[in-house]
């Protein structure tokens, strides 16, 4: 009985081995939407200096929204845009972009349009730095 049950887990091993390839991705973790994908219309653009916060800087990761931050996470802070929305933000030095939605308030630092996730600046290329300009571009869908 013994030797059924260690073959028949191996059995199972083996053909799990076998169904990964099918299961696996192209390489990109996390595709990229094509930003001029016709789903989102430009509402409203803001040019302004970006910073960026974390879980550490943040004291923790409760955000305005009642959403856990993410360091990772496609997030970000305004002062007054609604919680949900969605913006592309370009940093204007190297032309990177990512759209990103509004789940915290801030920045709190005069001149700043708005607080990205560390990886978001590190994305778009301005964490060593930690202020870049940018432009930030209110999505909104063509129909609405």
């Amino acid at each position: 009985m013994n030797m059924t049950r260690n073959f028949k887990s191996v059995a199972l091993a083996v053909a799990g081995v076998m169904m990964l390839p099918g299961c696996a991705t192209t390489g990109q973790a996390n595709p990229k939407k094509n930003h001029d994908d016709p789903q989102y219309a430009v509402q409203s653009v803001e040019h302004g200096k970006a910073s960026w916060y974390s879980i550490r800087t943040n004291r923790g990761t409760r955000t305005a929204s009642g959403q856990r931050l993410s360091d990772q996470g496609a997030t970000a802070a305004h002062k007054t845009l609604p919680m949900g929305t969605k913006v592309r933000v370009t940093n204007q030095s190297n032309g990177k972009s990512e759209i990103v939605t509004i789940n915290d308030r801030g920045p709190f630092i005069r001149g700043r349009v708005i607080d990205l996730t560390i990886g978001c600046a590190e994305r778009l290329g301005f964490r060593q730095r930690g202020v870049a300009p940018v432009k930030v571009e209110v999505l909104g869908h063509p129909n609405g």
